[in-house]
């Protein structure tokens, strides 16, 4: 496999093959740069090379490079421009239907030919991939279409069946994972106005087609789709809708839900049509009162099963529902969907007024007339009548034309039946020349196949009999003639089969005498049969006991048999089910070890890609930006440039003009100046003015000298004095702290020898009074010579030691930092003598 690394080079390496000849090695290039790592970034040339791949596939009539190739540039379009993708689908399937349009022969309609088949197999793949996508919803809609036309154009209802299966296929597996990302949203207007168009097509199709069952599923698909989006379509579309259903129920002998769908129909029309014209008004409403009319006067067959009934209950349930569209309340089963309840509706609703009088008048006719005699020959005109109506409804194109003549055979059977359940009413036999005469629109073969209808659904109780030539009505019952003559016969051969087999005897004299020895004779031998009888059950029993007990005994050894087989067939499955459990774990975590190595590595390529494709889609951005800025600002720049230029040229003559102003007058100023010096110099009391300002001056400034050297003295004065104060304090505090340490410690000693012994003893005893008192005099001398007012602690060791940082008694600040480390303070340590000398030093001012 070449790899190019340059999608242009690639394509051109496939024009030189396909000039070769060699379409096959083409496309084999072509598919292996658009299946490599490269492809999946949507790049400009990418749609060129797509356009030729599609080319090259319709050609050879390659559909599995077809679909592989719009799987791997949908993939790499999803993102960026999947305009681009829905350019490459059009073309693929315009390519497709010119081929098979060119092949095929329109007068034989070869629809065997490869290319057709290649046409259908492309619908195919392309629904597949465009398959719940909501950015390719348009597009998938479109190509439903076409796929539906070409079923239509062509007359394949195999493929049809199929089409629409895939279709719905597709719409479950949109609901079932519509949590997924781009999955089409059926709540949105647009979504659903694109999914509805596409199964009224369907619909469409389906009853130009004949295929009545598609039809119906097509139906169910809709009315699926608005219960699962709980929307009503547009008035349009159900009027579509509903002029289906009428079709639908018509050809499948539903003549009560067809009835029920006219009626939905006409109050469509009636509501939302505001041009439908009298006429229209009249022609509908007739074909909605025909259409009940129409409905058989009886149900379900007399005597059939719960399940029938189960059953059929069901399907008049899914009816309804499928009639009801929620527009109105749906009915909630069968019974409520009657004849009688819509012909009443008909009658309330004002629908029946709305018909021709035709229809009006074939309604009493039908319904409330009773005129046996006369019933057929008053019925015949009005249906002749009827047949002739019909035609195109002017204010509703959308509708089929409406012709009444399909509701004349189920007329004129509903008129034999009134026939038939009035005359049963009135005669009780009748010949069948007459009753013929009385139907004069069917033959009487025809009214026959009704009347056995009618006895089958219990609707009229009538009996032909050809042989005589009479109608019977009313109930039969067991002492009929038909049911009578038989029995006669099967009781007189019966008799004749008792008088052969017992015949009647002549000497009864001759068995008399000999009949009490008989009898006992007869006794005995009952006797002894008895006893023999009851021997043999007793060795019976005997016998199955013994065969009891030993069948026991061998089940009893065949069941331990049986267990301890069982045993051993429990223990080794146990163990091979414990082998396999480890052999499988061993394999599952080898497998998830695999697994868990792959995923890492494919989801570290992948994220490898998706950065290597950002930063060269980052690059290529900052490439487009910076060229772009630059060309935008180049002529900006050259014009604030040349703006600059002339600012600046203008600016200089400006500055250049001032500098020979300012020059010219400080000139002009300068020789003024040296004119009234020269004047003064000239002056004889210039020298003695100049001698009296200079001294002033040199006075002015030694007096401001002096006090400032003064204020610098007394400053320098002050601060060595508080510094000395704050030296003194801190060896003061330090040296009684080291006192008071002292006398705690030959305290703590005198202790020790006072516990060791008198003898012990050999320092100096130093009262503790005295202790005290050296405390308090030091205390006291302290506050007299510094100031402080320090609280009085009684006892010993409480005399807290002055650290650096804490607050004098005067107000001050201990000396903090390293002044005391200067030369200045060690000279003044130095040069301090003894304590008294110390005291009076710092008690001077």
């Amino acid at each position: 496999m070449a790899i190019f690394f340059n999608p242009e080079n690639a394509l051109k390496r496939a024009e030189e093959l396909i000039k070769v000849g060699q379409k096959q090695d083409a496309l084999q290039v072509l598919h292996d740069l658009i299946t490599s790592r490269s492809f999946r970034s949507w790049q400009k040339p990418h749609e060129k090379i797509m356009f030729r791949y599609v080319e090259l596939c319709v050609d050879l009539k390659m559909g599995r490079f077809a679909k592989d190739g719009l799987i791997q540039y949908r993939n790499s379009c999803q993102q960026v421009n999947l305009t681009s993708f829905e350019e490459v689908t059009k073309k693929l399937l315009r390519l497709a239907t010119e081929k098979a349009e060119q092949t095929l022969d329109k007068e034989t309609l070869d629809v065997d030919d490869p290319w057709f088949k290649f046409l259908w197999e492309t619908y195919r793949t392309v629904l597949e991939i465009l398959r719940n996508n909501s950015k390719l919803q348009a597009l998938y809609a479109i190509t439903a279409h076409k796929a539906l036309q070409f079923c239509k154009q062509y007359k394949r209802p195999t493929e049809f069946r199929r089409l629409c299966e895939t279709m719905r296929n597709n719409l479950a597996n949109l609901e079932k994972y519509r949590d997924q990302r781009d999955r089409p949203d059926l709540t949105e207007p647009e979504t659903l106005q694109l999914y509805l168009d596409t199964r009224f097509e369907q619909l469409n199709v389906a009853t130009e087609l004949g295929l009545w069952q598609e039809a119906f599923r097509s139906v169910e698909d809709i009315y699926g789709l608005m219960c699962m989006v709980k929307k009503t379509p547009k008035s349009s579309l159900l009027v579509v809708y509903y002029s289906k259903l009428t079709e639908i129920f018509w050809t499948s002998s539903s003549h009560l839900f067809h009835a029920y769908a006219w009626l939905k129909l006409f109050r469509l029309q009636k509501s939302f049509n505001k041009n439908l014209s009298q006429k229209d008004l009249q022609l509908l409403a007739s074909s909605v009162v025909l259409a009940a009319l129409s409905v058989p006067p009886f149900g379900q067959a007399h005597g059939a099963s719960r399940l029938e009934f189960e059953i059929e209950k069901g399907r008049n349930s899914r009816m309804a529902n499928i009639i009801g569209f929620n527009l109105e309340p749906k009915h909630e089963g069968g019974d409520t969907l009657s004849r009688e309840s819509l012909l009443q509706e008909l009658v309330s609703s004002g629908v029946l007024s709305c018909a021709t009088q035709e229809v009006k008048d074939l309604y009493h006719q039908l319904e409330h007339e009773f005129q046996p005699l006369d019933f057929g020959s008053n019925t015949k005109p009005l249906l002749d009548r009827i047949s002739k109506l019909g035609g195109k409804l002017s204010a509703a194109p959308s509708l089929p034309e409406v012709h009444l003549s399909q509701y004349v055979p189920s007329l004129e059977k509903l008129a034999t039946l009134r026939l038939l359940q009035h005359v049963s009413k009135m005669y009780q036999t009748m010949k069948i020349e007459f009753l013929a005469q009385l139907v004069p629109f069917l033959d009487f073969s025809d009214v026959e196949k009704i009347l056995v209808d009618a006895v089958k659904h219990n609707f009229v109780a009538m009996k032909v009999d050809h042989v005589k030539g009479f109608v019977t009505f009313g109930n039969l019952g067991i002492e009929s003639d038909e049911l009578r003559d038989p029995l006669t016969v099967f009781s007189e051969t019966m008799n004749k089969v008792r008088a052969m087999l017992f015949p009647a005897s002549s000497k009864r004299g001759d068995v008399a005498p000999n009949l009490e020895e008989t009898v006992e004779k007869e006794h005995k031998r009952l006797l002894a049969r008895q006893s023999i009888i009851e021997k043999r059950k007793e060795e019976q029993e005997r016998q199955q006991l013994e065969m009891e007990h030993e069948e026991e005994m061998r089940k009893l050894n065949l069941r331990m048999q049986t267990e301890v087989a069982e045993q051993k067939r429990l223990a080794s499955e146990v163990e091979d089910r414990r082998r396999q459990r480890i052999l499988r774990e061993i394999e599952v975590r080898e497998l998830e070890k695999a697994q868990t190595l792959l995923e890492n590595t494919e989801r570290r390529w992948t994220n490898r890609e998706e950065r290597e494709r950002k930063l060269l889609k980052l690059a290529k951005t900052m490439d487009y930006l910076e060229r772009a800025k630059r060309e935008e600002s180049t002529p900006l720049i050259e014009a604030a440039y040349q703006q600059r230029l002339v600012e600046e040229i203008e600016s200089h003559e400006r500055e250049q003009q001032r500098e020979v102003d300012l020059s010219r007058e400080r000139h002009e100023s300068d020789l003024k100046e040296k004119r009234r010096v020269t004047r003064m110099l000239s002056s004889e009391s210039f020298g003695e003015n100049m001698e009296i300002f200079q001294n002033r001056v040199i006075r002015l400034r030694e007096a401001e000298f002096e006090r400032q050297k003064r204020e610098k003295e007394e400053h320098l004065q002050a601060r060595k004095q508080e510094r000395d104060v704050k030296r003194k304090r801190i060896y003061y505090s330090k040296c009684e702290e080291e006192r008071i340490r002292k006398l705690q410690e030959e305290e703590e000693a005198r202790k020790q020898r006072d516990a060791a012994g008198p003898s012990q003893s050999s320092a100096k005893y130093i009262p503790k009074f005295r202790l005290s008192q050296a405390t308090e005099v030091s205390g006291s001398a302290d506050d007299h010579q510094w100031g402080s007012r320090r609280p009085q602690h009684s006892g010993r060791g409480n005399a807290a030691p002055l650290v650096e940082g804490d607050q004098l008694g005067d107000g001050g600040e201990r000396p903090g930092g390293d002044s005391w480390r200067s030369e200045e303070g060690r000279y003044s340590f130095r040069s301090s003598g003894p304590r008294s000398s110390f005291s009076s030093r710092t008690s001077q001012p």
